[in-house]
C-alpha cells in the first residue's frame, strides 16, 4: 500500500469521524489518569507516585473511605487566583503547566471560582447584615408603593353597540 493510498484512507476516516485520529495524536488517554486501587504496600505507593509524577516523599493518597479517589494524590489546595500571573505558564488561561497533576476538585479552584485562601474584608455577620439591610429596604419600598401603581392611563375599549352583535352571522 503506497503512501497516497494511506493518506486517502485517512482523509476518508477524517471526514467520517475525526475524533479517533485526534486522540491518537495526543500523548495520553483519559484512562491513563483514572485512579487505580488504593495502594496498600510500599511498592504500590511508589508506583502510584511515579504514575502521577510526584516525589515519593510528598505522595500521600486520599484516605480509603469509599469516595472513589483510590491512589490519586491528596494535593494541597492551590487555587489559580493565588498563582503568579507573570509566570510563563504552558496554559496561561488556567495557570497550569503541561502534564501537571491536578487537584481532585480542580474545577472548583479556577480563577473565576472559589479561593479559600482569601480573607474576607468584613466578618461574615457584617456581610449578612448588609445583604438583609439592602433587601429589606427594597422590600419596604415595594410594599409602600403598592397603593400607587405606575402605569400609563388607558381608556377602556370603545365598542360600537346598537343592540346587534356584529360578530355573529345571525340575522334578525
Amino acid at each position: 500500500m503506497n503512501s497516497l493510498t494511506k493518506i486517502a484512507k485517512l482523509g476518508i476516516l477524517w471526514r467520517k469521524n475525526p475524533v479517533p485520529l485526534l486522540t491518537t495524536v495526543r500523548n495520553h488517554w483519559n484512562k491513563d489518569f483514572m485512579p487505580g486501587p488504593y495502594p496498600k504496600t510500599e511498592s504500590e505507593k511508589i508506583a502510584a507516585a511515579k504514575k502521577y509524577g510526584i516525589p515519593i516523599e510528598e505522595y500521600e493518597p486520599y484516605p480509603d473511605d469509599g469516595s472513589g479517589c483510590g491512589d490519586y494524590p491528596k494535593l494541597p489546595i492551590d487555587p489559580a487566583e493565588a498563582r503568579d500571573p507573570f509566570y510563563p505558564w504552558d496554559s496561561p488561561e488556567l495557570k497550569r503547566n503541561f502534564q501537571e497533576t491536578l487537584h481532585d476538585n480542580f474545577d472548583c479552584y479556577t480563577e473565576d471560582r472559589l479561593n479559600p485562601n482569601v480573607k474576607l474584608h468584613l466578618p461574615m455577620w457584617a456581610l449578612w447584615a448588609q445583604f438583609f439591610g439592602v433587601m429589606g429596604f427594597l422590600l419596604a419600598i415595594y410594599q409602600f408603593s403598592q397603593s400607587t401603581k405606575m402605569f400609563l392611563p388607558v381608556m377602556p375599549p370603545q365598542y360600537i353597540y346598537d343592540g346587534k352583535n356584529h360578530y355573529t352571522f345571525e340575522t334578525d
